[in-house]
């Protein structure tokens, strides 16, 4: 449908994304990320799927569970003989209490075989949304050292400092591929609330978008930075016309 999001297109775009990496910055372990992500990518889609058909083993189980305690409550109940007579008050009372709790307890049993389909779904996405968060993470990570300052050649750099190994054109190369890598991830996180309305997994989902959305953002910035610095070296190493020099007023 077009107004959800199609899996195959997500994974093909991080493969392709993948290959550009692997072309532009051959052994580059960026382009390790971005393979990763195009197999989760590919693991996140089977799983999707797989969460939105029925455990019918589970249901049937369930079922069956219900069907069976609800019988022998019944049954219990109708076992009951009420006592008669004044003095007989509290184990009237006595019997009622244990009918009530038994009446709790077989209630809260169903409910919770009634959710257990649910919250094995939700731990399978979880556990693949936080591997999605590691990666957010780990391109962070890439880019951290990636700061423009580096490709200037009046900086100041000490005997620890990161060597600057990329000009001004392959560095904001490279932070926009990892801001490719951050948007992505988020939309393979996406893909766990598609037709999903558990709050406990959209909630997950919210956080990487929201950690993806931040990340990128300091990335654009210092892609800003190295656009404005780029500017200014095509300003510096352009011609300059040449100066006019003022006729002499003086009578020849």
């Amino acid at each position: 449908m077009p107004n959800r999001l199609d899996a195959s297109h997500i994974i093909s775009t991080i493969e392709r994304l993948a290959l550009r990496i692997d072309e532009r910055f051959p052994n580059a372990g960026l382009g390790r990320v971005a393979t990763d992500l195009a197999a989760l990518a590919r693991e996140a889609a089977a799983a999707g799927a797989r969460l939105q058909r029925p455990y019918w083993v589970i249901r049937i189980g369930v079922g069956c569970i219900v069907v069976l305690g609800t019988a022998l409550l019944v049954l219990a109940l109708r076992g009951l003989r009420v006592p008669r007579g004044i003095d007989s008050v509290a184990d009237m009372l006595q019997t009622i209490e244990s009918g009530i709790n038994d009446a709790v307890f077989l209630g809260l049993a169903i409910y919770f075989l009634i959710s257990l389909e649910q919250r094995i779904k939700r731990r399978q996405a979880l556990a693949l949304i936080h591997r999605l968060r590691g990666i957010a993470h780990i391109v962070d990570m890439h880019q951290l050292t990636k700061d423009p300052d580096r490709v200037r050649a009046d900086r100041s750099a000490t005997a620890s400092s990161p060597r600057p190994e990329m000009s001004i054109e392959a560095l904001g190369r490279y932070l926009d591929y990892c801001s490719e890598l951050l948007s992505l991830t988020s939309k393979v996180a996406a893909l766990f609330s598609e037709r999903r309305s558990d709050p406990v997994v959209l909630a997950a989902v919210n956080e990487v978008e929201q950690l993806a959305t931040g990340l990128s953002t300091k990335i654009w910035q210092k892609i800003t930075v190295l656009n404005n610095a780029r500017t200014v070296s095509a300003a510096d190493a352009a011609p300059q016309p040449p100066a006019l020099t003022r006729r002499s007023s003086a009578p020849r």
